[in-house]
């Protein structure tokens, strides 16, 4: 018997294949680290941090029916996420994400997610075939790396309308796939400082500029990152603008991720904005830390 979900997260669930140097790097350096394969992505990496957090997640996506397919569900139902929703295609394989980090940062990255781009909505069947009830009145976390196409469908769908929608880019490069929900008034969107910019096309030189700046633009809500430096959480009047706590930084991929989670799961507990921020940020610093086990 399937457990309830406490919320739904709609995206990409793939394989993280990452690679890491204790040394600074630039484009084109060659450097000693360690490489590893974790089950990754938006969807699950906001997955896996709300179960840490207490939470039982359910995820809406796309794995291929093949060995890395089978393999990740399981690694998924291990670590405490539902997958019967989970959308299993014979032809499509399962997506992947490669990154390159250094002591100074992301290097680079890759994220092949076209099979859940190429699934579409048949991920979302769950919602309209009575699996799930709808309209789905529960929180739901999405990811950018759904098509413009799919994510405007989730903006104004009545089998979401009364849903609490947390949405995040992917990447800056998606970034943009967030308009719909600028043009429908809907949802907590979160992103960081470059991602902000890209959504208002200017730049802004701190989060409380920018996560004013979303509100301007038609953002029901707006909780803004920059690295090191303050985040902001800005809803009509309120804005309330944190510093992180200053840390050694061991990894950044999935910090964004573990900060998204850590905020909606201190929400959903009845937190204050004040107080869910404080741990969000937390969270993510001992994160970035490499002090919080994936």
């Amino acid at each position: 018997m399937t457990d309830t979900p406490d919320i739904l997260c709609i995206g990409s669930v793939l394989w993280d294949v990452i690679g890491r140097s204790e040394t600074a790097m630039r484009q084109g350096s060659d450097m000693p680290g360690r490489i590893t394969r974790l089950p990754g992505g938006v969807a699950l990496n906001i997955g896996m941090a709300l179960a840490r957090f207490g939470l039982t997640p359910a995820l809406l996506s796309a794995v291929g029916r093949d060995a890395e397919g089978d393999e990740l569900i399981s690694a998924c139902a291990t670590r405490g996420l539902i997958t019967d929703y989970v959308y299993r295609s014979d032809d499509l394989p399962t997506d992947r994400y490669m990154a390159v980090e250094g002591a100074n940062g992301l290097i680079a990255a890759i994220a092949d997610a076209h099979s859940l781009e190429a699934a579409g909505d048949k991920i979302l069947r769950p919602l309209s075939d009575g699996t799930l009830p709808a309209p789905y009145t529960g929180a739901v976390a999405l990811d950018g790396n759904l098509t413009l196409d799919l994510l405007s469908q989730v903006a104004r769908s009545p089998l979401m309308a009364k849903a609490d929608l947390r949405v995040a880019p992917a990447s800056p490069g998606k970034a943009l796939r967030l308009s719909p929900f600028l043009q429908a008034r809907r949802g907590t969107l979160y992103v960081n400082l470059e991602e902000a910019g890209l959504l208002c096309q200017t730049g802004f030189t701190d989060s409380t500029q920018a996560a004013t700046g979303l509100l301007a633009r038609g953002a029901a809500r707006a909780v803004v990152t920059n690295g090191g430096n303050p985040a902001t959480l800005a809803e009509g009047s309120d804005v309330i603008t944190q510093s992180p706590p200053p840390v050694h930084v061991a990894r950044v991929t999935g910090a964004g991720d573990t900060f998204m989670a850590a905020h909606i799961a201190a929400e959903l507990k009845g937190q204050s904005a004040a107080d869910a921020l404080h741990d969000a940020l937390q969270a993510a610093a001992l994160y970035v830390s490499g002090e919080t086990k994936i």
